[in-house]
């Protein structure tokens, strides 16, 4: 990422970027698209700039940009989030928008079953804010709510290179009946909080769906010292881990020669307790031992193999010794009466 991530706010840091594309965030309409579409500005990857790069419509550029207005009103952006769930602030980044970016913005947010539509309520998230050239702009956002849509209003036109919406998905019903769901998934809250290595990226571990080639998944450098790579995940919920799916898909001569579990529930905590994980993660319980893997395939682990150790907040994914993963599913039910290793 080209952005220290100690420089970012909080909820940036902690928050899941519910306005991504690759987590299933869809763009439903904009009142204007003719320089850039609306479907570029969600996209996961920091925005590009390719100066020699034009289209019929004039210079391509990395985001969503409408045409210069020439009367009254201003533009605006519907956009159908990856999950419902709370928001924690927003990132409107203008980069290699100079001379084209709009002065100000507002955003609105709805929850809705369906597309929103000319009857929907809106409710503002974000009041009018101003935006400068070539920046992430971060606003914070205090409503508790749960939301499915956002409206992201430019006044009065020009370009927005990508739009980050950060908060918690809402779990819903899911899980609620005591059916079993993937504690990990990025889509239901689950995150990474900290890793040994990730020098070819880790943002897709927890994504759904299979990896759709290398660079979508995480990957560690080659390993130069002894010892091996490790990352870890808070859960979306406090659970039960009943089983396991590793996948090495299009991992083929860089896959881990084995993987192990660990776990702990370390209780309600927060955001500013994720630094503090790391050293005590070496001493968490071992909820599966060392197990081979293979190159682009899916392996899974379950009763037989996985140590029940009661409900757990977090787990450690320890890889043997480097290598990448595509995707890591901990599927488990919510809640139970026994604890974990604590804190």
């Amino acid at each position: 990422m080209p952005d220290c991530v100690d420089h970012l706010p909080a909820f940036a840091r902690d928050g899941i970027n519910l306005a991504s594309a690759g987590l299933g965030a869809k763009p439903l309409f904009a009142t204007d698209e003719f320089f850039a579409p609306l479907e570029r500005m969600l996209s996961d990857s920091p925005a590009v700039f390719i100066p020699e790069k034009y289209d019929d419509h004039g210079k391509w550029m990395d985001g969503w940009e409408t045409r210069r207005r020439r009367g009254s009103g201003h533009d605006h952006a519907v956009v159908q989030l990856a999950a419902p769930g709370t928001i924690r602030g927003f990132d409107v980044d203008t980069a290699h928008f100079t001379g084209n970016y709009p002065p100000a913005c507002r955003i609105e947010a709805t929850l809705s079953p369906h597309e929103p539509n000319a009857a929907t309520r809106w409710t503002e998230v974000l009041a009018l804010s101003p935006l400068g050239p070539g920046a992430r702009h971060f606003f914070a956002c205090t409503s508790d709510a749960v939301w499915s849509h956002v409206r992201l209003h430019i006044h009065p036109d020009g370009g927005v290179a990508r739009l980050r919406v950060y908060g918690q998905p809402s779990l819903g019903t899911h899980g609620a009946d005591g059916s079993s769901i993937d504690l990990a998934a990025s889509l239901f809250g689950g995150r990474v909080v900290a890793m040994s290595n990730a020098h070819y990226g880790h943002q897709r571990l927890l994504a759904p769906g299979r990896g759709v080639n290398m660079g979508d998944g995480w990957e560690t450098r080659r390993r130069r010292e002894p010892g091996h790579d490790w990352i870890i995940i808070r859960l979306a919920a406090r659970g039960t881990i009943e089983s396991a799916v590793v996948d090495t898909a299009h991992f083929k001569g860089n896959f881990p020669d084995a993987c192990s579990i660990q776990a702990a529930d370390l209780g309600d905590s927060s955001g500013g307790l994720d630094p503090l994980v790391v050293p005590s993660s070496m001493f968490w319980d071992e909820i599966l031992p060392p197990q081979k893997l293979s190159a682009d395939a899916i392996h899974e682990f379950g009763a037989g193999q996985i140590r029940q150790a009661g409900a757990v907040t977090h787990a450690r994914f320890n890889i043997y010794p480097d290598g990448g993963v595509s995707r890591l599913r901990l599927f488990g039910k919510i809640g139970s009466k026994e604890p974990c290793a604590t804190f």
